[in-house]
This record gives structure tokens, sequence and C-alpha cells, in this order.
């Protein structure tokens, strides 16, 4: 390794953070192929099972307490009305929330995406911090759409697209992002490699 060169730091990944993102990542199955099957209340506990392992999420970031507060109360609501929707617009809370917390560390910096990569490189040259910050304000933009399609399935979509958005297209959405930013971050930052 060249003296000059940045070194990484990998973070770890709890087994409680891996099942928070397992389960985030099956919720809208569990609710779609579990509508129908199973009371409504017991949904509602697979939503209070995931705001409990998001507490504590990979990366040492702790989940945001207006997200759980939310995710209670749409557990709540829906075990008290005996309906699914408030637990199809959990997605919407999240995207909303992530949203929320990219936007305002733009205003607030250092932005959130910069702080993610200083787990990895604590010294950042400057060009990375202005190409850090256009990053983050994708993200805000991805987030924006991801959040108002979710709020349009879950309002005014069936529940087959439903799922089919928010269980897959949304990951794939996001999956591509990623993807596209690793590889346009390999070009114009080609010294990191998180």
């Amino acid at each position: 390794m060249d003296a000059g060169e940045p070194r990484a730091r990998r973070p770890r990944l709890t087994w409680v953070a891996g099942c928070g993102v397992g389960l985030s990542v099956a919720y809208p199955a569990l609710i779609y192929f579990g509508r129908g099957h199973v009371p409504v209340s017991v949904l509602a506990l697979v939503l209070v099972g995931l705001v409990w392992l998001r507490r504590n999420l990979a990366f040492g970031v702790r989940a945001n307490g207006w997200l759980a507060g939310a995710g209670l109360l749409m557990a709540a609501l829906a075990l008290f009305a005996d309906h699914a929707l408030p637990l199809k617009l959990y997605p919407v809370a999240v995207n909303g929330l992530l949203l929320a917390i990219f936007g305002l560390s733009l205003r607030y910096p250092p932005p959130i995406v910069e702080r993610l990569a200083r787990l990895a490189y604590p010294e950042l040259s400057p060009r990375a911090v202005r190409y850090i910050r256009r990053v983050t304000i994708a993200w805000c933009l991805f987030f924006a759409g991801n959040a108002g399609t979710a709020l349009w399935t879950s309002l005014w979509a069936s529940d087959r697209v439903w799922f089919y958005y928010n269980g897959v297209v949304a990951y794939a959405l996001a999956g591509l992002m990623f993807l596209g930013e690793w590889l346009v971050r390999r070009r114009v930052l080609p010294d990191y490699r998180w």
C-alpha cells in the first residue's frame, strides 16, 4: 500500500443488525403473503419485532426514535383497526425518515454519507467531500421518489402492486443506485474503495 493512499477500516455487522436487515427486506413479503392467512395482530407484531431489531443497525448507526415511534404507532393502528393499511404505510415512513435524515444532514453538515464514508476513511480529501455532498443529494431525490411511490401503492394500488413495488422494485432500484454510485466513485475517486 502506498503511504499516501487512504487506509480503510471495516465496520462490523452484528447478528442483531443482520436480523434487522433480513426482516426489513422480508417485511413486504411477510405482510403480503400473511394477509388472509394470519390475523392482522400477528402481522402487527412483525412490525414491532422489526422496530426492536432496528434499534441498533449495522455500522453503529442507531435507528431514529421517530422511525421507531412511527413503526409502533402503525402497529398499534393496525392492531386496533384490525386492518393492514397502517402496516403497508411503513415503507413510506422509512423512506420519509431517510429523506429527512439525509436532507437535514445537508443543512447541518457533515452529510450522512460523509459520516458513513469516514468510518472507512477518517481523512477525506476536499474533492471527496464535494463528491459525497452530491451523492447525498442524489439519495435525497431517490428517497423522495421512493416515498411518493410507496405512498401511492399503499393507498391506491392493489396489494399485489404494493408488494411488487415495495418488496422487489424498490430494492432493485436501491441496488442500481448503489451500483451506479460505486461505478462513478471508482472513476471520480479512484483512491477510495469503500
